[in-house]
């Protein structure tokens, strides 16, 4: 593994495919080697030297290449790196990450260097997030899709209904409940993503 503390100076190996590597990563997110260069903020030619192995890229470059991606040094140059492929996933696929009175399905909890978390929630009849009101870093918002929702962001209360949303900054306590006689399904989103 290689230091963070190692020299910009330094330049990481060639034996390690680091060219092909990141031509896959760029390739599996659909980016051109100038829209790579942009975000990473190195010349679209130092990208296309890299990826036909003519030149070694520093660390420093190396690192800012990868933050694009959302991966480290030591996610990229794991013997199994496959670059994420995923991009639809059907029902019975996402991940299942809370049972009971509410139910959360992740969409893409699989993804490498994920930036925002997508849930699909059914709160039953009487469910809720729990007594304690909820609060971590981040902003999170959702849609309504079906049922009521009785929505608590600090002083504030709201019933919610169908085509209904939020947008809060998660460092306000909050808490969910369903108030209503039928399920509540809610399409929500958070970035930085919770778990």
């Amino acid at each position: 593994m290689l230091s963070e503390k190692a020299s910009a100076s330094v330049h990481v190996g060639e034996s390690n495919e680091v060219g092909a590597r990141i031509r896959r990563l760029r390739t599996a997110h659909g980016m051109s080697q100038r829209e790579l260069a942009k975000q990473a903020s190195v010349t679209n030619g130092a990208i296309s030297m890299i990826e036909q192995d003519r030149v070694s890229p520093s660390i420093a470059s190396l690192k800012k290449i990868l933050t694009v991606f959302g991966l480290s040094l030591a996610d990229f140059f794991a013997e199994e790196f496959e670059p994420d492929r995923e991009i639809f996933f059907r029902a019975h696929e996402m991940n299942r990450i809370s049972d009971g009175t509410v139910v959360l399905r992740q969409i893409g909890g699989t993804v490498t260097g994920r930036k925002m978390q997508v849930l699909h929630e059914t709160y039953v009849p009487g469910g809720d997030t729990g007594p304690t009101m909820l609060r971590h870093d981040g902003e999170e918002a959702g849609v309504i899709v079906r049922g009521e929702i009785e929505l608590t962001v600090g002083n504030q209360c709201e019933v919610l209904g169908p085509g209904d949303g939020y947008y809060f900054s998660s460092q306000l306590p909050h808490r969910f409940r369903n108030i209503g006689k039928i399920d509540c399904e809610i399409v929500s989103s958070c970035t930085p993503p919770t778990f």
